[in-house]
């Protein structure tokens, strides 16, 4: 029954909604002036208690224009007829009462002093006014309520379970309920603070904390779960996704307390949880002011544009209006991305797409000559670990060679700025790739002595969302329905989002005075199984029993945990609270590294792997290849 009347009711809306949409100030107008006539006469009929008198009955008809009249404008002026019924809420009704008040002093004053009909009851006059303020209130509550109804009873509707009961959560339910677009029902909410236990809030009960939310979601045929705490920290977001786990179902989340700050409407952007909401620190504080004059009007280069760091340098660089963003990498699909995405998003940047290679001396020394670089930002690198120990001479040619070849020409070119992007793999190094990552960090401490080019380090350690990082792969083997493969179950990461590492190596930049080692605040490390199971639930599925995770043993070169600074490097502050300096108190002579470099070179064409490994430790002495860190 309920549901024919659903139907009836929208095809009734389907046909003739346009109509209705016309002509809707009309329509309102005109119930409303019925609704204060009808409320005129149940006055008369509760003062006479039904029998109205026959002189009292002319008198009711013959002063019901005055009484709609009045009504009606003092309506109009309190603006009554702008609402939408379906959002009516505490701010309309208190509008409907104190119109109806100021129209029923009116209409004594008309009445009694200035018509002098002294006859006509004054309990009349203030029942009319209650009343007509009853009937317009309750139709209005009574449309709204129609339509969460049928939102309830509509099978495209989603049941959701909102974690949160503070002003948030009541915003997210009172839009839900009002709003039809929504397709969600809240079914329950969740909250910790004892007092609003066993509360309802409009209509939906805070039903437990967030140690219930598995229960609550089987009971309640949860279909979603909504997070609705914007200032939610880190370890409330984890605590909250563990309780969760086991539900089976999708995980969503509001925007941040910042972005609904900055956008009120942003409350209706319910979106998925992601790993970077787990991991999501403190916003970092860049100081564009200070960054404008590095990078506004300047031409600037960036090598490796078209890997994750690099295109994302490549996206910010680009706000600060360069007058040259040169986008340089061996790689042309993705340089080709890169490049219609910038050219849509700053339709004004002058922009150079060049396809080239950092190992190649001549097409590098051709690029500065045409170009004139003033920053360059070295992102170019190989950083696949497990693969560069299977290609060691690709990895000192790339890693090694290619920075040597960028930064001569840098200082050829009287660069004013050349930052290299580093890694944490580079630390006590048990791996090829980031031997030759350290390589390169000495080489280019050494080179900022050799001319006025301030050459500058920033080093970091994990990426979501990286090429070549273990977020897609598990993303990829989730979706496939597994297993998920974790190489050691105590493995342990640092891990920060793109956006914000390519943020700090722009305010690194901007404070190294050449020479300097910047190494950023990653934070805790995580351990990876934990970003494995984390993703399993955000999914919306079960850990183990739905999607297994295998361990396979640390591959060659892989480190158990990772480190930002050596015993041999000693860590001082800097003017910014997310980035330190690293000062080595063991220094290589230039000749010597010099040699080691040009031998290193030599062994690219005729020498096999294990030569180029005894040569990357005799120029690393922390360099152990055989040993695996903390295992």
């Amino acid at each position: 029954m309920r549901q024919t009347i659903i139907r009836v009711f929208r095809q009734f809306v389907d046909r003739h909604g346009t109509v209705l949409v016309r002509y809707r100030s009309i329509l309102i107008l005109i119930v409303q002036l019925g609704l204060i006539a009808a409320a005129n006469l149940s006055a008369f009929a509760l003062r006479f208690d039904g029998e109205i008198p026959p002189g009292y009955g002319r008198l009711l008809v013959n002063t019901l224009p005055i009484v709609l009249l009045i009504f009606g404008s003092g309506f109009f002026v309190f603006g009554i007829q702008h609402g939408l019924w379906r959002y009516v809420g505490l701010h309309d009704l208190g509008r409907i009462l104190w119109a109806s008040v100021a129209s029923a002093v009116v209409l004594f004053g008309v009445l009694h002093l200035l018509l002098g009909l002294v006859a006509y009851p004054r309990s009349v006059i203030i029942l009319t006014g209650l009343l007509g303020a009853l009937y317009l209130a309750g139709i209005r509550l009574a449309v709204r309520w129609f339509r969460e109804w049928a939102q309830v009873l509509s099978h495209s509707v989603r049941r959701v379970l909102v974690v949160g009961a503070g002003n948030a959560g009541e915003l997210l339910v009172r839009d839900m309920l009002s709003d039809a677009r929504y397709h969600y029902r809240p079914v329950g909410m969740v909250d910790d603070d004892p007092v609003k236990r066993s509360m309802r809030i409009h209509g939906v009960p805070v039903a437990g904390g967030i140690e219930d939310i598995s229960d609550l979601t089987r009971g309640l045929v949860v279909h979603e779960i909504i997070v609705a705490i914007p200032s939610a920290s880190n370890a409330l977001k984890r605590r909250i996704l563990a309780a969760s786990e086991g539900c089976k179902v999708p995980i969503k989340i509001l925007p941040s307390v910042k972005q609904l700050l900055a956008d009120p409407a942003a409350l209706r952007q319910v979106r998925p949880m992601s790993l970077e909401d787990l991991l999501q620190r403190e916003p970092v504080q860049t100081d564009r002011q200070e960054l404008h004059p590095l990078l506004d009007g300047k031409r600037v280069l960036v090598t490796g544009a078209g890997g994750s760091i690099g295109s994302e340098l490549c996206r910010q660089i680009a706000e600060y209006r360069p007058a040259l963003l040169i986008l340089f990498d061996r790689y042309e699909n993705s340089l080709h991305a890169l490049d219609l995405e910038l050219r849509k998003r700053f339709p004004r940047l002058p922009l150079l797409s060049i396809v080239g290679d950092v190992t190649v001396p001549e097409r590098v020394a051709e690029v500065f000559d045409h170009t004139r670089p003033e920053l360059v930002f070295h992102a170019a690198a190989h950083k696949h670990v497990p693969l560069m120990e299977l290609n060691p001479k690709e990895a000192v040619r790339n890693n090694v060679m290619g920075t040597r070849t960028v930064a001569e020409a840098a200082l050829a070119g009287h660069v004013d700025r050349f930052i290299l992007i580093s890694t944490d793999k580079a630390v006590n190094p048990t791996s090829v790739m980031g031997a030759t990552k350290r390589v390169a960090e000495e080489f280019i401490q050494m080179i900022n002595r050799r001319g006025k080019t301030k050459c500058t380090v920033v080093r970091f350690g994990n990426v979501l969302g990286s090429n070549g990082s273990v977020v897609p792969l598990f993303a990829e083997q989730i979706r496939t329905g597994g297993p998920v493969t974790v190489t050691h179950p105590d493995i342990t990461r640092f891990f920060m989002t793109i956006p914000e590492a390519v943020q700090l190596v722009l305010q690194a930049s901007l404070l190294g005075q050449g020479g300097d080692v910047f190494v950023l605040d990653m934070g805790e490390q995580i351990k990876v199984a934990d970003l494995a199971k984390n993703m399993i639930v955000l999914s919306g599925l079960v850990p183990e029993a739905d999607i297994p995770i295998v361990y396979t043993g640390l591959r060659p070169g892989e480190k158990l945990f990772e480190e930002l600074f050596e015993e041999e490097e000693s860590v001082e502050p800097t003017s910014h609270e997310k980035i330190r300096r690293a000062v080595s108190r063991r220094t290589t002579g230039a000749d010597t590294l010099d040699h080691l470099i040009a031998r290193l070179e030599a062994t690219l064409e005729h020498t096999d792997d294990e030569e180029v490994i005894r040569l990357l430790q005799e120029a690393i002495p922390t360099y152990s290849p055989m040993i695996q860190t903390g295992g």
